[in-house]
C-alpha cells in the first residue's frame, strides 16, 4: 500500500471517516504518522472549542472576583477554587460519574459522550485558571489610565469596554498563551477519562499507544506524538503573538510585552 493510499484510507479515521480496522501488518512510519496525525483532530476539537468558550466565562468569572457585591464575588471564588484546586483527572471522573447518573434519571444523555461531557470539563477548567489570569490583570490595570477615562467622561461599560477591558487583555495575554497551551497539552487526559464518544476512534494518544503496543517500540509513535504537539505549539504561540502584537500595537517597541512560554511542569 503506496503512504497516498494509507493518508486517504486512514487520513480521517477518528472521526469515523475511511478504513473502519486498524493496519495489521506493516507499520511503517507513513501509518504512523497518518494515524497519529489523524487522531490530532480530537485534540484540536477539545483545545478549540474549551479555549473559545473559556475565555468569555473566565472574563466573567475575573468580574465576579473583583465585585464589591457578595453574591457575585462568592461563586466566583469557589468556582475557582474548585477547579484549580482539584487535578483535571480526578475533574473528569467526578464529571462522566455524575452525567452518568444523570443519563440514567434521562437528563441530558448526550452529556455522557466526550465530545459534549468531556468538553465542558475542560471548558470550566481552563475558565478557572484563565479567570485567575484576568482577575490579577484587571486588579493591575493601572489606576492613571481609570483617572483619564473619567476625566474625558467615560464611565459605566463604555469606560470598561473602551479602557479597562482592553488594558486586561494586554496584561493578561502572555499568561493567557501559556494556559493555552497547557490546554492542548491537556486534551490527551480525554483518552483516560472514561468518556464513550460517538463514532470516534481515538485521538492521537490512543493511535501512539496502538503502535507502542504492536510494535513494542515505545520510540517510534511517541516522538511522533510529541512532533505534532510542538507543530501545535508553535501553531498557537504564532496565532496569539499576533493577536498580542495587536494588542500592544499603540505602545512603544522597547515596552510591547514579550511573549515568553512557561510551559506548567505540574497541575
Amino acid at each position: 500500500m503506496s503512504c497516498w493510499q494509507t493518508i486517504q484510507d486512514y487520513g480521517l479515521r477518528a472521526i469515523g471517516i475511511g478504513e473502519r480496522l486498524l493496519p495489521r501488518e506493516g507499520y511503517d512510519l507513513c501509518q504512523h504518522f497518518t494515524l497519529i496525525g489523524s487522531g490530532m483532530i480530537w485534540n484540536i476539537y477539545f483545545g478549540a472549542l474549551a479555549l473559545i468558550a473559556g475565555f468569555f466565562i473566565a472574563n466573567a468569572v475575573a468580574l465576579g472576583k473583583a465585585s464589591d457585591r457578595l453574591w457575585l464575588r462568592k461563586p466566583s471564588e469557589w468556582f475557582v477554587l474548585v477547579f484549580r484546586g482539584s487535578p483535571l483527572f480526578i475533574q473528569f471522573f467526578l464529571a462522566y460519574f455524575i452525567f452518568l447518573r444523570l443519563k440514567q434519571a434521562g437528563v441530558m444523555p448526550w452529556l455522557t459522550a466526550a465530545q459534549a461531557g468531556a468538553l465542558l470539563v475542560l471548558i470550566l477548567n481552563t475558565a478557572a485558571y484563565s479567570g485567575e489570569i484576568f482577575f490579577g490583570a484587571l486588579r493591575s490595570v493601572p489606576r492613571g489610565e481609570v483617572e483619564a477615562a473619567d476625566a474625558y467622561g467615560f464611565s459605566g461599560w463604555r469606560r470598561f469596554r473602551r479602557i479597562i477591558w482592553p488594558t486586561t487583555l494586554r496584561l493578561a495575554w502572555p499568561a493567557y498563551t501559556n494556559e493555552a497551551i497547557f490546554l492542548f497539552h491537556a486534551t490527551t487526559l480525554v483518552f483516560f477519562s472514561g468518556f464513550p464518544t460517538w463514532k470516534q476512534q481515538g485521538d492521537a494518544l490512543y493511535y501512539a499507544r496502538f503502535f507502542a503496543d504492536k510494535t513494542f517500540n515505545p520510540f517510534v509513535p511517541y516522538p511522533i506524538l510529541a512532533f505534532y504537539f510542538i507543530l501545535l505549539t508553535l501553531a498557537v504561540i504564532g496565532l496569539f503573538g499576533l493577536v498580542n502584537r495587536r494588542l500592544n500595537r499603540h505602545l512603544p517597541a522597547e515596552r510591547r510585552a514579550k511573549m515568553r512560554i512557561r510551559p506548567n511542569l505540574i497541575r
